[in-house]
């Protein structure tokens, strides 16, 4: 390994770089795959059927609780605001005051009992988040007044709240969303009264999700606002599909990165063999058999590449963070490590092959002849 250590670096660089994008899109895929399989399935969103259709009554709520195979019913509605300028946008999200909200995803949206009670309480109070709070300088006793296109029964558009509390969002757009009471919104509004954005219902049995799903938007099918219902995992499974065909990109990525590494890290290694033919051709003489001399060499491959790939995968690890920022739930799997070593050897054995199978069958006459 060491008698051209500038191409021995050079092998290492490769795989290195190599396994690093390797760890970071097969980790990205994998770590996507369980993040959906870990979203909630029981958990049902209830839309118009139409984006920009008809708004949903909150009258219905009880006969959605009706519906065969729901567990629980809750709803939202909220409103785009500004703070002080347009620029300045924070969307208000209008909730009931109930646990459905702080247990459906706690690992996603979070909200104290305390501050909920509060929020309960107090019909004009705010939850913010900390960066919403450090962005525009609002403490909890703060009064501050958002802007909105949606008009009062007094005909103002400046809406005033109280910060009583604070809530942790961890999904992107943290920094501009607050959390207020449904009810003040309906009541303060002059449009709109009694009607909602959005149903959210909990399915009994998580396996009758989609039985659910079609008997919901069954029973609103001749009404005044006819539903869409869908489960969580299934608007992450879509939104994710909305990407494109992420596991065939990766796959095509992948296989091309690794193809162009056997070829270039193959043509190496046959160089390598071939300066070494004399000394090959010594241990055969000395009674290395032709297996033994294919085992050194392929050792000496399956060594810088195992060692690069960790290298590799350790970047990729380091680097993974920065991809996991942008999908709430996403981890990179201790699979992909374990795929990627194995990966290595493949890819090891693959490119020593045939330099390894000619220095097994070296001749020791021709190999010597002319010294």
């Amino acid at each position: 390994m060491w008698r051209k250590p500038v191409r021995t670096a050079l092998i290492f660089l490769q795989v290195c770089v190599a396994f690093a994008l390797f760890g970071v899109l097969q980790g990205m895929k994998t770590g996507m795959d369980r993040a959906i399989a870990n979203v909630r399935a029981d958990v049902l969103y209830i839309g118009p059927a139409v984006i920009g259709g008809a708004r949903l009554a909150l009258a219905e709520l009880n006969r959605l609780q009706s519906v065969p195979g729901v567990k629980t019913v809750s709803f939202n509605d909220g409103m785009l605001t500004y703070y002080q300028k347009p620029s300045q946008q924070v969307y208000v999200l209008a909730i009931p005051p109930s646990d459905f909200f702080r247990t459906v995803e706690p690992e996603i949206f979070t909200i104290q009992s305390k501050d909920l009670e509060t929020l309960r309480k107090t019909r004009t109070g705010l939850l913010i988040t900390p960066d919403i709070g450090k962005k525009y300088g609002w403490h909890i006793g703060d009064k501050i007044p958002l802007i909105t296109s949606t008009a009062q029964t007094n005909g103002s558009t400046t809406w005033t709240f109280d910060i009583v509390g604070m809530f942790s969002d961890h999904e992107r757009g943290e920094g501009s969303l607050v959390v207020a009471h449904y009810y003040y919104l309906d009541e303060a509004r002059a449009f709109d009264k009694g009607t909602v954005n959005h149903f959210y219902a909990i399915a009994s049995d998580p396996k009758q999700a989609a039985a659910v799903s079609d008997a919901i938007d069954g029973a609103f099918a001749n009404s005044a606002s006819p539903t869409q219902t869908e489960s969580f995992r299934e608007r992450s499974q879509q939104a994710m599909q909305s990407l494109g065909d992420l596991n065939f990109a990766i796959r095509w990525i992948l296989g091309a990165v690794l193809v162009a590494l056997v070829f270039s890290t193959a043509t190496m290694m046959m160089q390598t063999v071939r300066e070494r033919t004399p000394e090959l051709a010594v241990l055969k003489t000395l009674g290395f058999g032709n297996w033994t001399v294919f085992l050194l060499v392929a050792v000496e491959s399956l060594l810088v590449f195992i060692t690069a790939s960790l290298a590799g995968l350790a970047l990729a690890w380091i680097a993974f963070p920065l991809a996991a920022k942008y999908i709430a739930g996403l981890s990179m799997p201790m699979a992909v490590v374990g795929f990627g070593i194995l990966g290595a050897a493949f890819v090891a054995l693959i490119s020593v092959s045939v330099p390894g199978l000619r220095a097994a069958k070296l001749n020791i006459v021709d190999a010597l002849a002319g010294r």
